[in-house]
């Protein structure tokens, strides 16, 4: 199988190094801003092509798919271009920073009979995909989801501190993480919706704290708290409150309210979904998180922005 990666900042790399562990895949081309990061990009991993142009990598010969890790205001229209070109996709997260394009991308998948799988990141760890599970078979009733999303953002940087040629969006490219865990563990996307909004930053223009409150027709309440002022440890940091336990979780693992660290199986997230989207493309099915499964968590995210906008 072979890939064209497009993008090579940060996720690019962790895509890199997932799917160097696939057996029979092999990356073709790799698209960059600059000729110069190209250049280090795919000399760094062994790439034989690399180009500015996106549509030059796809057409290379045999490309039967690409990964878009590139910015978010260009996942909508990159991925319809791809889609209209017959190849397979899987993109970051947000799919789109808006539900429009979210619902164009879905409708071009269709049109195109290509996958389109968008990169939930942590429907693919296992203290969630746990946590889903106990819920679905009775074991563990849900509460309270209480999320804290931390990031220390006040220049324009990347998780490596490298800058960044766009900027960051607080609500839809972090939020947009888990509010859709929220809909996917419980197999609900019915929720009354709030939030609000600090100060925007006065030079990237983008408001550095939020708080979101949902309530779920079945019940469970969801509350999250997300700052780019926060000085600190940074990522997300996951307290699921339920009747019988309540689990933390922070990336691939989980304790207990004893600080018992919970025994899990499976291989570390990025790893299991760089494999699904391979699967997926050679059982010819959809994968776990494909564009149409993610529309419900786009719908939410529009609700909460709009209820932020007053």
């Amino acid at each position: 199988m072979k890939i064209c990666l497009a993008g090579t900042g940060a996720m690019g790399v962790i895509h890199m190094k997932a799917l160097n562990k696939i057996a029979g895949v092999e990356v073709v081309s790799v698209n960059s801003r600059t000729q110069e990061s190209g250049k280090a990009f795919a000399a760094e991993w062994g790439i034989p092509h690399y180009s500015t142009s996106l549509e030059e990598s796809l057409d290379r010969p045999g490309v039967d798919a690409v990964i878009l890790t590139t910015p978010s205001s260009m996942h909508a229209d990159q991925t319809v271009m791809a889609l209209g070109k017959g190849k397979h996709v899987q993109v970051e997260i947000p799919m789109s920073l808006n539900l429009r394009d979210a619902e164009r991308m879905v409708e071009a998948a269709t049109t195109s009979g290509k996958i389109c799988m968008v990169t939930h990141t942590r429907r693919f760890s296992a203290p969630h995909r746990e946590i889903r599970r106990r819920i679905q078979e009775g074991t563990f009733r849900l509460h309270h989801m209480v999320v804290e999303t931390y990031f220390f953002r006040r220049e324009n940087t990347n998780m490596h501190g490298q800058a960044r040629s766009w900027v960051d969006n607080l609500l839809w490219h972090h939020g947009c993480h888990s509010v859709d865990l929220a809909q996917w563990i419980l197999g609900d996307a019915h929720f009354d919706v709030w939030g609000q909004k600090g100060p925007d930053h006065p030079t990237l223009g983008i408001p550095m704290d939020m708080t979101v409150g949902m309530k779920s027709a079945m019940g469970p309440l969801y509350s999250m708290a997300m700052s780019f002022n926060n000085k600190g440890p940074f990522g997300g940091f996951y307290r699921y409150i339920g009747e019988e336990e309540t689990y933390k979780v922070y990336r691939d693992s989980m304790t207990d309210s004893d600080g018992k660290e919970v025994p899990l199986d499976g291989p570390p997230a990025f790893d299991r979904q760089d494999v699904e989207f391979t699967s997926a493309i050679r059982d010819q099915r959809q994968p776990e998180s494909s564009a149409q499964s993610c529309l419900p968590t786009m719908a939410l995210l529009d609700k909460i922005d709009k209820a932020m906008s007053g």
